[in-house]
């Protein structure tokens, strides 16, 4: 099996931004992973079944956006259910599932057991959120390229994002994918071939 890098994103979908990186990963004939807000799906139907429509994956990233070290086990399984509720009527049953922030508790494992779900987390932080240019996450994430991995990125403005837009986000895909392939690594959303399920 090659060397896969699997490119993510959270917190959408957005109308503008998460369009704007579809457009982007079709000029460069690449796939994504969008770990989606429940609240914003349900909020853009269209959206999401672009996302699907164009060969991306729709995963689950949470209700509302909210670091699960502050939520009772009731809370995150609320907050699940509610997530997987919506994202069922849109006809999207997840199998992975990145929290908030990326944070996790027992809690978190025991409530993702219950719904089946594999936690995921990432390899290379872009740390986008904070308006860095492209140019700076790309070497970045060239120097940890080698083995593959995930990638994690930004469709949306989540809570605590430094910038105003995704801008630097949809500048970064061309050259990261281009580095990755000159890597020789397979770049395709398909999570299970990285194996970065926690």
């Amino acid at each position: 099996m090659p060397r896969t890098l699997s490119l993510t994103f959270d917190d959408g979908p957005d109308e503008l931004w998460s369009t704007r990186v579809l457009e982007a990963l079709l000029d460069c004939s690449a796939w994504g992973t969008f770990f989606v807000i429940g609240e914003r799906a349900q909020a853009a139907p269209e959206l999401l079944a672009a996302i699907i429509e164009t060969g991306n994956e729709v995963q689950l990233h949470c209700h509302r956006h909210i670091r699960h070290t502050e939520l009772s086990e009731l809370e995150i399984e609320r907050d699940t259910g509610e997530a997987l509720a919506a994202l069922a009527e849109l006809g999207v049953r997840p199998t992975y599932w990145r929290t908030p922030w990326g944070a996790q508790t027992a809690a978190t494992i025991r409530v993702a057991k219950r719904h089946g779900l594999a936690l995921v987390n990432w390899t290379i932080d872009t740390h986008d959120w904070r308006g860095d240019p492209a140019a700076v996450m790309l070497a970045r994430a060239r120097a940890r390229l080698v083995d593959g991995g995930v990638v994690l990125m930004h469709d949306g403005l989540g809570p605590g994002a430094l910038r105003v837009g995704c801008e630097n986000t949809v500048e970064l895909l061309k050259p990261l994918v281009a580095a990755a392939r000159s890597a020789g690594l397979e770049v395709g959303p398909r999570l299970a071939e990285v194996g970065e399920a926690a």
